[in-house]
């Protein structure tokens, strides 16, 4: 999210997460250019590039993730891009003109605020998801439509239930097309890769350590791997078998661990109902609880719209009418109460709650 901001005009300064001083720290040694690349657990040491060898009492892995790129012909043509680093962007600041045609596979989180973006800046974008509707991680068809109308409103030229085929080029090698699956042909001068993002879990295998079943360092609810000296945080842990791309989760990750090392008590890592709350190209989304729900019992759903603007939807136990978790998008998305009730019965009036 914060990567758009700098296309906007924000600084690289502004945008550091630590203060520079925190690297004076004498008691952090940094090692940068210098990755580990083999371990013994055994002797509690990690050996990098430069054949230095790392005692530890505790490791912990945050390695992060990569972008994913579909391996669609075309996809290292010039002018295709990955929206990830301030060297990415930087590179489509130099590329982009107004009137520019632009292509951004992905309708997620990432792919909306990466097409929102370069909207901002001139480009006219397509935004193409594989899935029926946008966000598809975090939100159903109705919470997804109310989106969907208002990315459209801004000029946002949506392609869902497609991907891109293939990429074509000019003759000195920049894209001139793109190619749906579906058999459309959008004219672009740039294409901007936003489709998610894949755990950098490379160590696993000279950890001997088991990967989630997506990848990412499997861990348990306190972040730890199945050597009790060995925890992960951040997008490269699949902690009880999901990983989490939003940060807010990899902060949560970061405190319990730290809490575990230096000896406070600590709750297990409790994230892992995919519970958000953002506000995306102006218009309020949360999601609190459970929201999938697969095997039996099916949960009862109840949902609620206002015109296009709103839409909210509950999942309730069908035994005793307690609060699964929910899906909310427009107006209600930031005020909503109703995710203190995860758990309980809600207040007869759902609608008044969901639809303030």
């Amino acid at each position: 999210m914060a990567l758009s901001t700098y296309l906007a005009g924000r600084s690289r300064d502004e945008l550091t997460l630590t203060d520079p001083d925190f690297l004076n720290d004498r008691r952090v040694e940094l090692r940068l250019a210098s990755p580990v690349v083999s371990a013994d657990r055994t002797a509690h040491t990690v050996v990098t590039a430069d054949d230095d060898r790392i005692r530890y009492d505790a490791l912990v892995l945050a390695t992060g993730s990569r972008p994913f790129v579909p391996p669609v012909p075309g996809r290292d043509l010039t002018h295709c891009f990955v929206y990830r680093t301030f060297e990415d962007l930087d590179a489509i600041l130099r590329t982009v003109r107004p009137g520019s045609q632009g292509v951004v596979v992905g309708g997620g989180l990432l792919g909306l605020e990466a097409a929102h973006a370069l909207s901002r800046l001139g480009v006219r974008p397509h935004v193409v998801e594989t899935a029926p509707h946008l966000m598809p991680a975090q939100l159903d068809a109705g919470a997804a439509e109310v989106l969907h109308r208002h990315a459209a409103g801004l000029g946002l030229r949506l392609h869902c239930g497609t991907a891109v085929a293939e990429v074509h080029a000019r003759s000195d090698g920049t894209v001139r097309a793109v190619t749906l699956g579906d058999g459309a042909t959008l004219d672009a001068d740039l294409v901007v890769f936003a489709a998610g993002i894949r755990p950098r879990d490379e160590l696993a295998g000279p950890l001997d350590l088991a990967r989630g079943e997506r990848g990412g360092f499997l861990v348990d609810a306190y972040c730890r791997t199945a050597d009790r000296h060995i925890w992960a945080v951040g997008e490269c842990a699949a902690v009880q078998g999901r990983c989490h791309g939003l940060v807010a989760p990899g902060y949560a990750m970061a405190e319990s661990v730290a809490a575990q090392l230096t000896g406070r008590d600590v709750e297990p890592f409790n994230r892992t109902d995919g519970s958000t709350t953002l506000k995306l190209l102006g218009v309020h989304v949360a999601t609190f609880g459970t929201t999938v729900h697969p095997g039996d019992p099916r949960p009862v759903e109840v949902a609620f719209a206002d015109g296009i603007a709103r839409y909210a939807k509950v999942f309730l136990r069908p035994d005793t009418g307690s609060l699964l978790g929910g899906i909310l998008a427009g107006d209600t998305g930031s005020r909503s109460p109703l995710g203190s009730f995860v758990g309980r019965r809600p207040p007869a009036d759902l609608e008044q709650l969901l639809l303030p």
